[in-house]
């Protein structure tokens, strides 16, 4: 089975139905999907990194929603629905720290909840949530597309593009938001090549960038991430594509671990670099990248990767998920209302609010 026949996301049957996603930890060996028919599940899913990707997150959980007052029984009354909900919000909202598409979803639900409330009528408003949550869903198919579109505009034929970790339809509903470019641009009849990062330590690059550009036909190049400074000073880079888990109201963004040595590398060698991302990625109470919580992992991620010890035992490790690149490095952002550049706070205002 490819990549084309099978979605990220999918739900399956009605509002009682279940929420079925790929495996991410065991591509690109094996292709597997697992059902969520559980809020644990859907919990587990996000903070195992099963499911990832600021917008497929955002998905998981608004779906995790109505997964989770699917313990409601059929008679439940109102104060009951409304405890389970914020019950189920607020254990949703614990799996992951950074991507705020988490936030923004879980928000989106409750608000759209909260709209209902003078029905005091419980089936009713979980019909209406279930609703919300496939409108999040087919919204980011579209955006995804739009994000795209701009994107492409922005390189030429046999342009060679560098991207870190996975911004793929694996972290979307459809097309991606960085890969999305790149895939927008093959529509468009161009040739482009792609350098993608491995992304230690969980190797995001190498296991689901690649696998997804092969799927798609598109020419990929695989790298260590100490090597994309040097094939800049090789002048083999054109441009960098990256995505985003959550952008502060000036523009400093928080993408995966090595993103900002990339940034830097490409402001040195005078190489573009772009942010991909929806407006949902904005954290506009945010002033600055200085805000953005940053996610530590397990330290086994880095001494004991994929079934083998590649450190001393007991070694201090440190292991952030992110950093946060300053806005002064980020040639422009692609969203789905159009680009924004330079990046500062006036523009960002302007497209967010459009």
């Amino acid at each position: 089975m490819t990549y084309q026949n099978i979605e990220t996301l999918s739900w399956i049957g009605d509002q009682h139905g279940w929420l079925r996603m790929i495996d991410q930890t065991l591509l690109p060996t094996e292709l597997r999907e697992i059902d969520c028919r559980q809020v644990e599940t859907v919990w587990e899913a996000i903070k195992k990194l099963r499911v990832r990707g600021a917008p497929a997150i955002g998905i998981a959980a608004a779906y995790g929603v109505c997964i989770g007052l699917q313990t409601l029984p059929e008679n439940a009354d109102f104060d009951s629905f409304k405890t389970r909900l914020n019950e189920v919000g607020d254990y949703l909202a614990s799996s992951r720290p950074t991507a705020v598409n988490l936030f923004w979803a879980l928000n989106r639900m409750k608000a759209k909840a909260e709209s209902c409330y003078e029905l005091k009528n419980v089936a009713k408003i979980i019909d209406v949530l279930f609703s919300e949550a496939k409108a999040i869903h087919e919204e980011d198919r579209r955006i995804c597309r739009l994000i795209g579109m701009f994107g492409q505009e922005l390189f030429k034929d046999g342009d060679a593009l560098l991207t870190h970790c996975n911004a793929g339809g694996l972290a979307t509903a459809d097309y991606g938001t960085a890969l999305a470019v790149f895939f927008a641009a093959t529509e468009k009849g161009k040739t482009i090549r792609v350098f993608a990062d491995e992304t230690r330590p969980l190797l995001q690059g190498a296991r689901l960038t690649a696998w997804e550009l092969m799927q798609r036909g598109i020419d990929v190049t695989l790298i260590c991430d100490s090597m994309a400074a040097m094939v800049m000073k090789q002048g083999k880079i054109n441009g960098v594509v990256v995505g985003a888990d959550r952008i502060a109201a000036n523009g400093d963004t928080a993408n995966k671990i090595g993103t900002y040595s990339v940034a830097i590398s490409a402001k040195v060698h005078g190489v573009p670099f772009y942010v991909a991302a929806p407006v949902s990625t904005f954290d506009l109470t945010l002033a600055d990248g200085n805000g953005i919580p940053i996610e530590e992992r397990d330290p086994e991620e880095i001494c004991y990767g994929f079934g083998k010890r590649t450190a001393p035992e007991g070694v201090n490790v440190y292991n952030p998920a992110f950093d946060v690149t300053p806005a002064e490095f980020i040639t422009g952002i692609i969203t789905e209302h159009g680009i924004i550049s330079p990046v500062n706070r006036e523009n960002i205002t302007k497209i967010v609010q459009s």
